[in-house]
């Protein structure tokens, strides 16, 4: 399943199932294939988001052993703050925002 999320206040955000899931999440919802996020909730959102990203971003204590730390990885910052950047431009505008429809 992929989430397409629309705006009148900006182009869509396509996501994939995964990162879709983890966003529902963070943001306290249940995954879902449809659904809406309200103007009024919209603060709430942006906020969870970010606190996630800056949780995720806390430093880890590495070992000499891991491996992946020499390949770069794709975060929660880049996966989610599209989402941010789509949520202040709703709020700016009054708009919410959709999925599944």
């Amino acid at each position: 399943m992929l989430y397409k999320f629309k705006s009148a206040a900006s182009g869509d955000l396509i996501m994939l199932a995964a990162n879709g899931d983890e966003l529902m999440r963070v943001l306290g919802r249940d995954p879902a294939p449809s659904g809406i996020i309200e103007v009024e909730a919209m603060a709430e959102a942006i906020n969870a988001i970010k606190a996630a990203v800056a949780t995720a971003e806390a430093p880890v204590e590495k070992s000499d052993d891991d491996d992946l730390d020499k390949q770069p990885r794709v975060g929660p910052r880049q996966r989610l703050w599209p989402m941010v950047s789509m949520l202040e431009r709703s709020l700016a505008e009054s708009v919410p925002v959709v999925w599944g429809v």
